[in-house]
């Protein structure tokens, strides 16, 4: 009879537990950057967040992902308006302040799109709807 051998913490690099916790890797502390995160420790930092998380949460500097989130449009729409680094709450509040016209169209954009999502996820519903309509008639005909 064999023993089981003990299992092994689940661990992912620390770019993956940052992009989780959606914040700024180099912003992060040397010991989080340089070490793995255990899946373990990853729930842990999700569930009580330790001080320098919920600073770079609040006040970044935010990866382009959450700038991206927080400005109401695209990673593309981020890059196409020159904006390629991490940005600071400050910043892009100055940002949304100041609306210029990049970020004016790129919401609209953003907007189109997700009108177009939501047509399209209706038109599957009702291309789904018809589809078992059909096979309810086909079934009840044979």
């Amino acid at each position: 009879m064999t023993t089981p051998k003990p299992m092994t913490p689940q661990t992912m690099k620390p770019a993956t537990a940052a992009k989780k916790l959606g914040v700024h890797l180099p912003s992060a502390p040397a010991e989080f950057q340089e070490g793995v995160v255990s899946r373990d420790e990853l729930n842990a930092l999700q569930a009580a967040p330790p001080q320098w998380l919920a600073d770079l949460r609040r006040n970044g500097p935010h990866p382009r992902p959450v700038v991206a989130e927080k400005l109401g449009i695209s990673i593309s729409g981020l890059a196409r308006g020159g904006v390629t680094e991490a940005l600071t709450t400050e910043q892009i509040d100055a940002l949304k302040a100041e609306l210029p016209l990049w970020l004016q169209h790129e919401r609209a954009t953003q907007l189109e799109v997700r009108k177009e999502a939501v047509r399209l996820k209706e038109k599957q519903k009702q291309d789904a709807a018809r589809k078992t309509g059909r096979g309810a008639a086909d079934q009840a005909r044979a």
